[in-house]
C-alpha cells in the first residue's frame, strides 16, 4: 500500500485481463442465472430463482464431480508425491532432465487422442480381453467411474508432478543431514523435515488439478459414456442442446460457489496443519 503510482501501474495489465476475462463473465453468468428461459430457448430478462430451487435435477452431476474430482487429486498426489521425490532428491543429475522431459511427453499430443487411446485399452478388447485371456474373468471397465478416474490420473499427473518436483528440487539438503546427525530415522526425517517443506507444492499441485477437473468435460464424456458425467457435461447439455441457458448459469454459479468453498477449506486446514508443525522437532 505504500508503493508509488508506479508500482500501481504493474497491476494495470493483469487487473484488466481478470475484470474482463473473469469478473465480467462471472456477473453476466449471475445475472443470466436469475432468468428464464424464452419459447425457443436462450435467455428472457427476469427475477426468479426458480432455477436454483431447481438445482437438484442435476443432482447426479454435482455427487459425480465432488466425487471423482477429490478422488483424482488424491489419486495424482499420491502417484506423484513418490515421483517428484525420486526426480528431486534421488535421480542422477545426469538423468534428471531426461525424466523430467518423460514427464511432459504426453503433453506433447492432445488430450483428446490419449483419452481415446484409453477407450481402446479399457474396452472389451484390452485390458478386459487380456485379463479373459489369462483366467481372470472379463470386467467391465469402459463407461465406469473407474475409466474415468484412469483418465483423471492419466491426463493430471504432470499437474501434480512439477509443483511438488519444485519444492523439493529447492530442498536444503542440510536440514536433512541436520536431522540426521541428530538421530533421528530417514522416516522421521521425511514427516518432520521434507513433508512440511515441500506443502506448498502439494497445495498448489492439488489446487492445480481440483481446479481443472471441477469443471472437466472431455474425459467423462468418453470413458464415462453418458453414465459417468461431470458437471461440465451437463452445462454442455443445458447451453447448447436444451438451450436452457438460465439453467446452466444456475448450475455454473453453484459451481464455482462450492469451487470457492472448498478451496477455501482446503487451504485453511494446510496452513492450520503446517503452523502445527512448526515447533516439531527432529527427534
Amino acid at each position: 500500500m505504500r508503493q508509488g503510482p508506479s508500482a500501481w501501474l504493474l497491476l494495470v495489465p493483469a487487473g484488466a485481463w481478470l475484470l474482463g476475462m473473469l469478473v465480467l463473465p462471472l456477473v453476466v453468468v449471475v445475472v443470466f442465472s436469475f432468468g428464464e428461459r424464452g419459447a425457443a430457448g436462450g435467455y428472457v430478462p427476469a427475477f426468479t430463482f426458480a432455477n436454483y430451487l431447481n438445482l437438484g435435477a442435476r443432482w447426479a452431476a454435482f455427487r459425480n464431480t465432488l466425487t471423482l474430482a477429490p478422488l483424482g487429486t488424491l489419486a495424482c498426489l499420491i502417484i506423484a508425491y513418490p515421483l517428484a521425490y525420486f526426480l528431486a532428491l534421488r535421480a542422477p543429475a545426469r538423468w534428471r532432465t531426461l525424466l523430467l522431459i518423460l514427464v511432459i511427453v504426453p503433453f506433447w499430443t492432445s488430450i483428446l487422442i490419449r483419452t481415446y487411446a484409453w477407450i481402446f485399452l479399457l474396452g472389451g478388447q484390452g485390458i478386459p480381453a487380456l485379463l479373459e485371456a489369462l483366467g481372470l474373468g472379463a470386467p467391465r471397465l469402459i463407461n465406469t467411474p473407474f475409466a474415468v478416474l484412469v483418465g483423471i490420473v492419466y491426463g493430471y499427473l504432470p499437474l501434480m508432478v512439477f509443483p511438488i518436483y519444485v519444492s523439493l528440487e529447492r530442498l536444503d539438503r542440510r536440514l536433512l543431514e541436520a536431522s540426521a546427525d541428530l538421530g533421528s530415522p530417514p522416516w522421521r526425517a521425511f514427516l518432520q523435515v521434507t513433508l512440511p517443506l515441500s506443502l506448498p507444492g502439494v497445495a498448489t499441485g492439488c489446487m492445480l488439478v481440483f481446479i481443472l477437473l471441477m469443471g472437466e468435460f472431455l474425459i467423462p464424456a468418453m470413458l464415462g459414456g453418458g453414465k459417468v458425467f461431470f458437471v461440465g457435461n451437463a452445462l454442455v447439455d443445458l447451453f447448447l442442446q436444451s438451450r436452457n441457458w438460465p439453467f446452466g448459469a444456475a448450475v455454473a454459479a453453484a459451481l464455482v460457489l462450492v469451487m470457492l468453498v472448498t478451496v477455501t477449506l482446503y487451504m485453511r486446514l494446510v496452513r492450520r496443519w503446517a503452523g502445527g508443525r512448526d515447533d516439531v522437532s527432529l527427534m
